[in-house]
This record gives C-alpha cells, sequence and structure tokens, in this order.
C-alpha cells in the first residue's frame, strides 16, 4: 500500500516537472527563434516592436449613505466603445482583430445603441486605424458592454471611465463636499466630508503589465502580471434624507421670504449628538460644480449669537444657587461702570454706558424667569454684574464649550473669538454679543440644557465600513460627553422657562408654535460684524429649540442673515415648517398636545375654474398638513393658477409661502415628494420654473433665457425622484 503511494507521489512530480520544462521551453523557444512554439506564428514582426505595457485598473471610491442607505455619493464605472479598422493588425492565426464586416456590426451596434446604421457606418467606413463611434458610443453602463461583448464582433473594444456622482444634488453638499479626477484619472476628494475621509474612501488601483506589438496586441506565452483594485469603504452618515430636505427647503422659503445672504441650519438627537440635518444656503450642486462659497458655515463661520446665548447666562446663576426665577427686577435701562479689574458693575441712573433693551423696550418691574422669556438684555446683565460676577459667567461660558474646538468628524472648524478686555464686551457678553461662537459650539452647549446637563460632542459620521463586507465595520461612532457644565435641576428649570417662552402669549417665540407638538425655545437677533465694526441695517436672526417640549429629544437650530426685518420673529412660516415635518417624520407629532382636527369641508372640485368668481391679488394661506379640499376654499377668490403635484390629499410643501403676496403667479400645492404628474411648461418664465424646482426639489438642468420653448419630459408624464428635468428657454 505505502509503495502504490509513494509510486503515485512521484509520478504527480514527474508530470508537473514536465509541464514547468514545457513552459520553459516555450519562452526559450519564443525568445531564441521568435516563433510561438504550439501555433508555428511567427513573431518577428512582435519581437521587433514589443513594449511592455502598464494598464491601470481604476478602483472605485466609497460610496457615501444616508442613514437610511439612501446613496448620496458613489462612483458610476463608464465604457467607450473602440472600433479598430486596420485589417493589417497583427492577430493570432485564424483569429480577426479588426472590423471585418462592417454592415453586420453596424447593424447590431444599432440596436443596442438605439441610433442609425448609417450613421456608424459613417465611423467604420473612415481609413483610420481605430475610432470610436460619437456620442452614442460613450458612458455605456456596463451591461450595455456586455450585451455588447457578448456579440462577439471582432474588433470591438472598450476604455472605461469612473464618474463620481451625487444623485440628490445640493443635498448636505458643503457638509458632503464633492471628489474629482486627478491628472492620474483618480479620483480624490477636493472638498467636505469627501476630502476629510478621503483615506477611507479611495480604494487602491490594480495593474495589467504585459508585453505587446505596436498595435497593442498580445500573444498567449508573453510575460504578463496583474493585480486587481481595491476599492475604497463606504461612509454611514447619520443624515435623515427627509429632515434634511426639510431643512434645504426652509432656507429657499426663507430666501424668497427675507432675501437673506446666507443662511445655516441642523437637527440633531439631544441624547446622542446625531446631525439628523445640516445646512447652508446658499449651497451647491455637486455634479455642477457652481461654487460659491467653500466654507461650512457650521464649523467655520463664528457670529455674534444674540439672544440665544442667554439661557447660557441664566442656566449659570441657576447652577450656582443665587437665582430666584420670582424675585423683581428693573428691567428699563441698566447703567453700568467698572472697577480697576475693568469688571463691569451698577451705576447710579444716568451714567454715560446704559445698557438697553431691542428696540429699546421698557418692561418695568418685571421677575427673573419673564427677563428671558422678553429676552431682556438689561436683565441678563444684571445677573452677570450683581449675581455671578463677569469672571463667574465666562468660566461657565468656557465650560459650554464655547471658543474651542468641538473636533467633529475631521470638520475644518473656528473656534470663535472671546471678546473679554474692556467692560463693554464683558457685560455683552450676557447677552450673546462682542464675542463670537459657531452653530458647532452651540448644538453642542444647548445639548446639557435641552438634556439632563450633560453636554455631548454633534456628530454625523455613524460607521465606516469595507466596501466588499458591509459587516466589516472600521469605525463605529459613539455617543462622546464632552462636560457636564450644569446639573439636571438646572436643565429642567431653564426648560421650564423656555417653554413658557414659545407657549405663553407674552413670550418672544409665541409665533413658532406649531399644531404637531409643544416646543420649547429661544429666539435671537444680533447685529453682522464685519471688519471690526457692524454692518447698517443687517441682522442675523436666530431661533434654538427643542421637541417634544415635556422630554426633549431632538434640537431644531435655524439662523439667518438678511437686511433687518421687524417681523423676523413673527413671519415664520419657514421654520414651522421645519419644525412641523421634523416632528412629523420622529413621530413626535401631538406627543404633548391636544388632536388636531380639521373642520369638515364640503366636497367640491377644488381648483376648477368658475367665471362667476372675481379673483384678486392676496396674500397665500398656510395649507401645509391640510387637505386639497381645505385648500380649494381657502384659494377661492385668489389670483393665482393652481398645480397640485402628487396623487396624496393631504398638502407637505406649498409655493409661494405663508404671507407671500399673490397675483396671477402659480400656486404650486406638493402631495407628494417623491412622484408628480410632468406640467406643460411651455410658455412659462424662468421664475415659473424655478419655482417648481424649488418646491419640488427634483434636479432641474435651465438653459438659455426668455420663455420655456422645450422640455425633455413630455407633459403628462408621471416622473419620480432621481430624474433629471431639462428645460430650454428663449
Amino acid at each position: 500500500m505505502n509503495n502504490r503511494g509513494n509510486r503515485a507521489v512521484i509520478l504527480i512530480f514527474i508530470t508537473a516537472l514536465a509541464v514547468m520544462g514545457l513552459l520553459a521551453a516555450n519562452v526559450f523557444y519564443v525568445t531564441i527563434f521568435r516563433t510561438h512554439l504550439r501555433s508555428g506564428t511567427d513573431l518577428s514582426a512582435y519581437a521587433d516592436s514589443a513594449n511592455t505595457i502598464k494598464e491601470t485598473e481604476k478602483a472605485l471610491r466609497g460610496n457615501i449613505y444616508a442613514r437610511d442607505g439612501t446613496i448620496i455619493a458613489e462612483d458610476n464605472r463608464t465604457y467607450n466603445i473602440i472600433c479598430v479598422l486596420d485589417e493589417n493588425r497583427l492577430a493570432v492565426e485564424g483569429q480577426i482583430a479588426y472590423v471585418q464586416d462592417k454592415e453586420r456590426t453596424a447593424t447590431e451596434l444599432a440596436r443596442i445603441l438605439r441610433t442609425s446604421k448609417e450613421t456608424l457606418l459613417g465611423y467604420l467606413n473612415q481609413d483610420v486605424y481605430q475610432t470610436e463611434l460619437g456620442l452614442a458610443g460613450r458612458n455605456l453602463s456596463e451591461s450595455t458592454r456586455n450585451e455588447i461583448i457578448a456579440l462577439g464582433l471582432p474588433g470591438i473594444e472598450f476604455t472605461d471611465s469612473i464618474q463620481r456622482v451625487y444623485p440628490l444634488g445640493t443635498f448636505a453638499s458643503n457638509l458632503i463636499g464633492f471628489a474629482q479626477s486627478d491628472e492620474t484619472g483618480s479620483t480624490i476628494g477636493r472638498m467636505g466630508t469627501e476630502l476629510y475621509l478621503d483615506t477611507y474612501l479611495r480604494g487602491e488601483d490594480g495593474y495589467r503589465i504585459y508585453q505587446a506589438d505596436k498595435n497593442g496586441y498580445i500573444l498567449p506565452g508573453m510575460k504578463s502580471e496583474t493585480k486587481s483594485a481595491r476599492n475604497g469603504n463606504n461612509i454611514y452618515t447619520t443624515l435623515v434624507p427627509e429632515i434634511q430636505e426639510a431643512l434645504e427647503e426652509t432656507f429657499l422659503m426663507t430666501e424668497q421670504n427675507f432675501h437673506a445672504d446666507r443662511i445655516w441650519g441642523a437637527v440633531m438627537e439631544i441624547e446622542t449628538g446625531k446631525l439628523l440635518a445640516w445646512g447652508q444656503y446658499p449651497g451647491f450642486d455637486p455634479n455642477t460644480l457652481e461654487i460659491t462659497d467653500y466654507n461650512n458655515y457650521g464649523a467655520q463661520l463664528p457670529y455674534e449669537p444674540g439672544s440665544t446665548l442667554k439661557s447660557v447666562t441664566w442656566a449659570a446663576a441657576i447652577n450656582e444657587g443665587v437665582y430666584d426665577g420670582e424675585e423683581l427686577v428693573d428691567s428699563n435701562i441698566y447703567y453700568y461702570n467698572w472697577d480697576e479689574d475693568r469688571n463691569p458693575h451698577r451705576a447710579e441712573y444716568g451714567s454715560e454706558h446704559p445698557i438697553t433693551n431691542a428696540s429699546n423696550n421698557r418692561f418695568g418691574m418685571i421677575d427673573y424667569d419673564h427677563g428671558l422669556m422678553y429676552s431682556s438684555n438689561v436683565v441678563a446683565a444684571t445677573i452677570q454684574t450683581e449675581l455671578l460676577g463677569s469672571n463667574k459667567n465666562l468660566e461657565y461660558l468656557k465650560a459650554f464649550g464655547f471658543f474651542s474646538s468641538v473636533k467633529t468628524d475631521g470638520m475644518p472648524e473656528e473656534t470663535g473669538y472671546l471678546n473679554f478686555t474692556w467692560p463693554a464686551d464683558k457685560i455683552a457678553i450676557s447677552y450673546g454679543q462682542g464675542s463670537t461662537v459657531t452653530m458647532l459650539q452651540m448644538l453642542q452647549a444647548y445639548s446639557a440644557i435641552f438634556g439632563n446637563g450633560t453636554m455631548v460632542r454633534p456628530y454625523y459620521v455613524e460607521s465606516i465600513r469595507d466596501g466588499y463586507d458591509n459587516n466589516h465595520i472600521l469605525y463605529q461612532a459613539e455617543v462622546r460627553e464632552t462636560g457636564n457644565p450644569i446639573t439636571e435641576a438646572t436643565a429642567r428649570q431653564v426648560q421650564e422657562i423656555l417653554y413658557r417662552t414659545v407657549n405663553s402669549d407674552d413670550g418672544t417665540a409665541k409665533y413658532y408654535r406649531i399644531p404637531e407638538c409643544d416646543i420649547i425655545g429661544k429666539t435671537g437677533t444680533t447685529q453682522v460684524a464685519h471688519n471690526g465694526t457692524y454692518m447698517t441695517g443687517y441682522t442675523i436672526a436666530s431661533f434654538m429649540s427643542a421637541m417634544p417640549a415635556d422630554d426633549p429629544k431632538v434640537m431644531v437650530y435655524y439662523c439667518f442673515e438678511a437686511p433687518y426685518n421687524p417681523n423676523a420673529h413673527v413671519n415664520t412660516a419657514p421654520v414651522q415648517n421645519l419644525l412641523r415635518k421634523t416632528a412629523m417624520k420622529l413621530g413626535y407629532a401631538n406627543v404633548a398636545g391636544e388632536e388636531v382636527e380639521e373642520e369638515p369641508l364640503e366636497e367640491l372640485d377644488e381648483f376648477a375654474e368658475d367665471p362667476s368668481i372675481v379673483r384678486t391679488a392676496g396674500e397665500m394661506p398656510n395649507l401645509l398638513n391640510h387637505t386639497l379640499n381645505y385648500a380649494g376654499q381657502k384659494l377661492a377668490g385668489l389670483n393665482g393658477e393652481v398645480l397640485v403635484l402628487g396623487g396624496g390629499n393631504t398638502i407637505i410643501a406649498q409655493y409661494p409661502s405663508q404671507g407671500v403676496e399673490v397675483n396671477g403667479e402659480k400656486i404650486f400645492l406638493v402631495t407628494d415628494t417623491n412622484s408628480f404628474i410632468m406640467p406643460d411648461m411651455t410658455g412659462w418664465t424662468r421664475k415659473d420654473v424655478s419655482a417648481l424646482w424649488q418646491v419640488t426639489q427634483f434636479g432641474f438642468r435651465l438653459h438659455g433665457e426668455g420663455l420655456v420653448v422645450s422640455q425633455n419630459i413630455d407633459p403628462g408624464t408621471l416622473i419620480s425622484k432621481g430624474t433629471e428635468i431639462e428645460v430650454e428657454f428663449e
């Protein structure tokens, strides 16, 4: 038995040696005699013109995903056809390496490429070594390429290219950023997440090294070495598409209502720090790269926060045990002076250094709680100088994380500027002026106020996963506590005051209430600092809020810089839009309020033309979350053309927004954010098309000026999210 086994091993060994010997002989024979041993083909022409060629196989960059798995960024590999036409191209005996049957080739390709046979024959009948086939033969999908390969047409070859695409367009664009091809053809991160996490997203290119003749043709037995490409890793973010889209929709509504120059905002889970939405206006579409500002406002735009910072002043006093919310205080004017250390203190009435409330309001003798509800600068200054002291207030500001880096997922960030040298600067910080902060710092600080006193770091990268094995997690985010500036009891007491700020009829944030659930919040208005002075006629209006009021789970922060408008905290429809959609998406609707029921209305053909109705100009009503039946009654008599987008019956987006004057404009009512029937836009103005773009958030490309003369989607076609709509004007 052992002898038989030994003989078998020896036989296998001898066979292997024989095979290796034949291979070596083949290589030796090719090298010395320039003849292919097996086929007998004369390789002199190849040997004389042989070159060592290295082809790179480009790795695919990793995808970036939203929280629900929606793709935010991905690589698309496309292919271009090359047809070799030279019949003298050398080939292995018995094979054809060029397009021999042009008629058949043109017929077969015309069917797959959906172009004319005559057009393709025009390319194939050229007197050139090789040719491409124009636009029809470029940027082909892998499935189309495979279909062509299956035909077995000689002389047909392919080159490939990779393009980074962003299916959601402007979605969190200054946070996600973009990637581009460099001079080697590799896609690398240039901005935002694409840049911060480039080492994870970027794969490793493969290669193929081989010897070929001058025409690039290879014979078996020639030297070859191959290494496969390694694709990049995938990034999963915490962003929720519906909330992100609501945030960006709110940007457009704010720009329309207030002519804002810059807008920024975020939605964050209070307990974890997960960012559910993050964005700014103006943003950009990474597919077209028409970028006006490369900065990420939320982390790189320091600004004076105004009265939203007063919550920290009140929290500090409560936490120090020196606060009595029912104690009365003079809120008219605060006159101050300072000691030798430049610390401000109250001065006699009529001193040269007064602090006044916004719009010079004088509330008289009020309790300290109402000082925050009324957003009184005078009471804030009193708390700092008479209850806390300037240095103690500064200690709390630093404990809340201001003037330090937050260090969120590689974001470049500013730390803000602490102005705490002169008495005026020290006292101004009590009501949010004189020093600058960032939105990132505000979110971190308010996580303690809206939570249990413990501060958490905001973040948006949930995990990084292997591009080949989704279960192989390279990085998993964890909640990171960054401090405990106040106690839970202090946080609850501040929340109670902020509840009254929104839900009491004398609170400054009463116009931000929404029917879905009770919220808590604080308004802010401040001047815009620029080059050491304040811009005339410009302010930053902001609102910091949390929901549901009785057990805050998520915060919504929103800011915009615009020409001063006294109704910035009255015309709140844009921010209400964001609050309401956030509440509905997260299931907080009616958590802390009474069930909201719409009064039944008689059935009617909502938007039918009725010549008996006199239509006049008027203000657009608020139709969000109402039925089409309700909208029909509210819009009766308003001079506007109504277009319903979607097959639902509840309005989830509208254009124009509430309070805007309407006189002959188009009115868009969206009942489904995923699909609608394409209207006939012939004769529409650019403003009309931009309004449709704004309210649907679908992808549009506009060409020319004037009125619409054509559109790439036929009227009456049902289109879904992701469809690109091209419109020509002239």
